[in-house]
């Protein structure tokens, strides 16, 4: 009786045990399918920046950065999960990517392209978007070591000009069509908000001089424009007023 006890007790202790070891090993094949996970994210957040930037100027060097950004995820994935090939596959993908957006960058090394803005409203959100993400990335990759404060300085000033320059010019149309619709009043405070943002910025460039001094003389324009129609409107309400007058004193007609 005493032999079969203690090999039921041995039994439980094996059962319970490799229930343990078990559940460890879920566990760890959980972490890594998690940190896998992350790792996939970077990547794809990463490729669709690229994909994005198709509305931007042509700008190899971020392409770079974005795809350094991915090999180091895909490199990552592969040290967590090292059996799989299509991982593997990645990584060598990734690898040629990075390779020929180095020797497109180093064939258009100095050249820049004008960024122009789109008329469609929605296609402009789309870039705002792009640029608020590709800075918020480019701080990351600077802050974990992965892009040096020179690169990210050069790169997030011509970001931070071409969010400016959405941001100025569409307060600028929205102001224009309110002055062709003669909204003299909604007119002024969409320069006049414009001018602000040109003033404030910490980066005062050709652009922001140029810009301050066209708002500058829309601006007078819309001034004079309003003293003229307060001038009319006041010369009306005097008419009116003395209109009024005139039919109260009138000498009353005999019926």
């Amino acid at each position: 009786m005493g032999i079969i006890i203690a090999l039921i007790i041995a039994l439980i202790i094996i059962v319970v045990g490799v229930g343990a070891i078990q559940q460890h090993k879920e566990k760890q094949e959980k972490d890594k399918r998690t940190k896998a996970a992350k790792q996939k994210a970077i990547i794809d957040e990463s490729e669709d920046l690229i994909l994005h930037l198709a509305n931007l100027p042509s700008n190899p060097s971020i392409v770079n950065i974005l795809n350094r950004r991915s090999l180091t995820a895909a490199k990552a994935m592969r040290s967590i999960l090292p059996d799989s090939k299509q991982i593997k596959g990645k990584v060598n993908e990734i690898e040629a990517r990075l390779k020929a957006s180095q020797e497109l960058a180093a064939s258009n090394s100095g050249q820049e392209e004008q960024f122009i803005l789109p008329d469609n409203e929605q296609q402009l959100v789309s870039i705002l978007q792009c640029i608020k993400k590709l800075r918020a990335t480019l701080k990351s990759e600077q802050v974990k070591g992965a892009l040096d404060a020179q690169t990210f300085t050069h790169e997030d000033k011509k970001l931070d000009a071409m969010q400016l320059q959405i941001g100025v010019e569409s307060l600028l149309k929205r102001g224009n069509m309110a002055y062709q619709k003669e909204m003299l009043g909604s007119a002024r405070q969409y320069f006049e908000k414009a001018l602000q943002t040109l003033s404030a910025h910490p980066s005062q460039t050709e652009y922001t001089v140029s810009k301050k001094a066209e708002v500058e003389i829309q601006l007078e324009e819309i001034t004079d424009a309003l003293k003229s129609t307060n001038a009319k409107d006041a010369a009306k309400k005097a008419k009116d007023q003395e209109d009024d007058l005139d039919l109260l004193f009138q000498p009353k007609k005999k019926w």
